[in-house]
């Protein structure tokens, strides 16, 4: 019984962040889709039109990330069907490859001037940074040291719900300064979800360290 709690608390948290992730997923190819098509008359889409290639490219390498970041979460596939696991962690990777340097494009003429533009920067990098060490150690065979970074890029890409999140907060339930909500959302969508992370990981290392050390003194 006292095991039964914590799966299940597990479970519906895995299943919302799912849910998180395919919506806003599902937003960004549709607002590829619609932005791609000629006279939409939507002003987002005519600067859409005339981004060149950064937007529809973090568009499209974010919302493949997105979608499959709960796939290479899932213990269940990586344990049973392996192959579904690199396959979908290769293009994922490439995902956050293509987003990433489209990200630090974007971020150079981000709104709010320089101060979003470096978190936007920074995001950027981070994410690059600990997609790539995750899948070198994954080539290496380091597979604990693989999941461990994997989860923190997975909480970057994350940092997409995290954004919407805070400006919905922000925007529709506190009305506040759009400038002052768009530059708390800027650093925080990332920094505030890899704090999780390291808590998180932490969390699991310490509870390994106390299921060991009953058998190891017996």
């Amino acid at each position: 019984m006292p095991q039964v709690f914590p799966n299940a608390v597990r479970w519906c948290a895995g299943l919302t962040f799912a849910l998180l992730c395919a919506a806003v997923s599902i937003y960004a190819f549709t607002f590829l889709s619609d932005a791609l098509k000629p006279e939409s008359g939507n002003p987002l889409h005519a600067k859409f039109a005339g981004s060149g290639l950064d937007v529809p490219a973090h568009f499209f390498g974010g919302g493949l990330a997105l979608l499959l970041a709960p796939l290479q979460m899932s213990e269940w596939i990586r344990r049973l069907v392996p192959g579904l696991h690199r396959l979908s962690g290769g293009l994922y990777a490439g995902g956050v490859l293509i987003a990433g340097l489209a990200g630090l494009s974007l971020a150079r003429h981000a709104q709010g001037g320089a101060a979003t533009g470096i978190g936007f920067g920074l995001l950027a990098l981070a994410w690059l940074a600990t997609t790539g060490i995750g899948v070198g150690h994954a080539l290496a065979g380091n597979l604990a040291e693989h999941r461990e970074w994997m989860w923190r890029s997975i909480a970057l890409t994350a940092s997409a719900v995290t954004l919407r999140l805070i400006l919905g907060i922000g925007l529709g339930v506190l009305h506040l300064p759009f400038p002052l909500v768009y530059l708390a959302a800027a650093w925080g969508c990332w920094t505030f979800n890899l704090a999780a992370c390291e808590l998180a990981l932490r969390w699991q290392r310490a509870r390994a360290r106390t299921l060991k050390t009953p058998s190891s003194a017996r």
